[in-house]
């Protein structure tokens, strides 16, 4: 019977009644959903940034001289379905590197605003002054790879394009260096299992960096990919295609549709990756569910309210029953408290959020002497969801003492007081 706004004013006449804890249910909302922003816009933002790394700190799909599944071998179906089993043959063996590369290459590039490059990667032994370290050698186009892989950030002391400069040139890690007891400017003596033996330079080392976002390993070098194809003895053969898309998240179709078309193994780097990318989804559902649970515990100071307006106004109630209000006016009465609590907490929580997270973004950190910005997300999006469950667990608290009030028995009470 009664309006939306006369039960809107009925419920505000309540909280205005009951101001200090109105107050004080108000604050417990605003303090949930402010460290609920604080904690998901560092967790969130953290798991962004950590996936633009793994974007960034290689290509976005890599091809390599590899099948899913192994060859099968050409005796076996000699005779198919016949009389004749053959046992003990020596597999065939297969000629290593990418056939046709340059027809892949070029379709790679097809793609909008691909950008692609061969690459010869091997093993080789680097020796320095009685040392000696396995190390995987990437053979590669510096014009190219530098734009692929986010690797010129990390590098000391030289830059990728100093290779076309000197072809007997490297570039290693600062980890491997250091065990060999090499420095920049030395010469390293790399033998390859093909027999072939080379003194290269030291251009540039790669430094771990975790600011900068790239590494590639302890025993990774980079060298001209036509100096690794003598190296190994393989002239005019590359083993792997570095793809970098315009854009990442299509990686994973791109490289399925491109595998069925060449036959080798188009690796995306969500598949490279899957294991992590499950494991964000997992510590997802958790931030969301802890942070969820703490928004329910703050809206309990909403539940209290609103139970204590109840008993404090059963006669309202009768008499609010007794002037022709429905079970539904009264119990729409009690939950527009709860909610009008829930909202005022949830925009002063986006208050104390925003300050909160700004305190993080300022706050003075270091990292090996280098300045730390915490990664951040302040979207809108952050802010919808807390709002939302936000008022969902308001709703709930209020819920359960508003139905109660709307089972109150005005006669009764009328009896009682008379």
């Amino acid at each position: 019977m009664g309006g939306l706004l006369t039960l809107a004013d009925i419920a505000l006449a309540h909280l205005i009644v009951r101001v200090r804890q109105t107050i004080v249910a108000t604050l417990g909302v605003a303090v949930g959903v402010g460290f609920f922003l604080a904690v998901s816009g560092m967790m969130v933002g953290s798991e962004n940034d950590f996936v633009r790394t793994l974007i960034d700190s290689a290509p976005h799909i890599i091809v390599r001289d590899e099948q899913r599944t192994g060859a099968r071998q050409p005796a076996l179906d000699a005779w198919p379905g016949g009389a004749v089993e053959v046992r003990g043959i020596k597999p065939e063996e297969e000629v290593r590197g990418l056939k046709d590369w340059p027809a892949m290459l070029a379709d790679a590039r097809a793609l909008p605003g691909a950008i692609a490059a061969p690459s010869l990667s091997g093993a080789v032994t680097v020796r320095f002054a009685g040392r000696t370290e396995p190390v995987a050698l990437n053979g590669i186009d510096p014009r190219l790879e530098g734009k692929l892989a986010k690797i010129e950030v990390s590098l000391v002391g030289g830059r990728l394009a100093d290779l076309e400069a000197r072809p007997d040139g490297i570039i290693v890690t600062r980890p491997l260096a250091d065990r060999v007891g090499a420095k920049l400017g030395d010469t390293l003596l790399v033998a390859s299992s093909a027999g072939v033996t080379q003194r290269m330079r030291i251009l540039a080392l790669v430094e771990p960096d975790a600011i900068a976002g790239f590494y590639a390993g302890d025993n990774t070098a980079y060298g001209l990919l036509r100096t690794a194809q003598v190296l190994f003895a393989r002239p005019n053969v590359v083993n792997q295609l570095h793809v970098k898309l315009a854009d990442p998240d299509a990686a994973d179709a791109t490289a399925a549709r491109l595998e069925g078309r060449w036959g080798y193994k188009w690796e995306s780097w969500q598949e490279r990756s899957r294991d992590l990318l499950n494991l964000l989804v997992a510590r997802k559902v958790v931030l969301y569910a802890v942070m969820s649970a703490i928004l329910l515990v703050a809206s309990f100071g909403i539940y209290t309210g609103v139970s204590s307006s109840v008993a404090d106004k059963r006669r309202d109630i009768a008499i609010l029953r007794a002037m022709g209000f429905t079970e539904q006016d009264v119990q729409s009465i009690f939950l527009i408290e709860g909610m009008v609590v829930g909202a005022i907490g949830a925009m002063a929580g986006f208050a104390l959020g925003t300050a909160l997270l700004e305190a993080i973004a300022r706050a003075p950190l270091t990292v090996q002497g280098k300045p730390l910005v915490l990664p951040l997300d302040r979207s809108a999006q952050q802010y919808m969801i807390a709002g939302a469950a936000c008022m969902g667990a308001a709703l709930v608290a209020a819920w359960l003492p508003a139905r109660r009030a709307a089972l109150v028995d005005p006669v009764d009470i009328l009896r009682g007081a008379a």
